[in-house]
């Protein structure tokens, strides 16, 4: 619950200005901070990195054995390994999410977005890279391929019911809500 009220304290509040997000107080930024660890699996790798300040993912690099090169034809996808393995505490996951400047030029993206790295997951992480574009796209070690977006995982307890508690939309799907904004 402190974690809930730490995370959402500011939240709604127009007024914020930097010097007021500056003054969060110890306990929170304790609350939301937490240590991963990172073990490079080959020396050469290199370790996920935040670019900004305000960034919310780490970008992660494509580790490529011998400097070689890895090519990804049109339509294909292909593991791409990172050379480092993570280990985090129970409570967060790691999502794997694309880099938006490889999709928008490259159109090279994650084919499983968000990829889930759970909190007990000791492998090598990996990347599932897939070309959506017209030409063979190219990855060099030490190309920034993907990033992590780490966030807090809900455990829930299931509960075996005979009915489901009514809404308005009760068994509404896909498009059942409308596609367009006019009445």
């Amino acid at each position: 619950m402190a974690y809930h009220r730490a995370l959402f304290s500011n939240m709604g509040n127009n007024t914020s200005t930097a010097r007021d997000q500056n003054e969060i107080n110890e306990e929170q930024t304790q609350i939301l901070t937490s240590n991963v660890e990172f073990k490079k699996l080959n020396e050469n790798a290199m370790l996920p990195e935040y670019q900004t300040e305000g960034s919310a993912g780490v970008d992660i690099n494509a580790f490529v054995e011998n400097d070689t090169e890895i090519v990804i034809n049109p339509g294909e996808s292909k593991l791409i390994k990172t050379g480092f393995s993570i280990a985090m505490p129970r409570y967060l996951e790691a999502q794997v999410r694309p880099r938006s400047g490889l999709a928008l030029r490259n159109m090279v993206t994650v084919l499983n977005t968000p990829g889930t790295i759970d909190s007990d997951y000791r492998g090598e992480v990996g990347v599932i890279l897939i070309n959506h574009g017209r030409e063979s796209f190219t990855v060099r070690n030490g190309d920034r391929i993907a990033q992590l977006v780490f966030t807090p995982v809900v455990r829930v307890e299931f509960t075996d019911v005979k009915e489901l508690s009514e809404t308005v939309r009760g068994e509404g799907g896909f498009g059942s809500t409308g596609t367009n904004t006019v009445g």
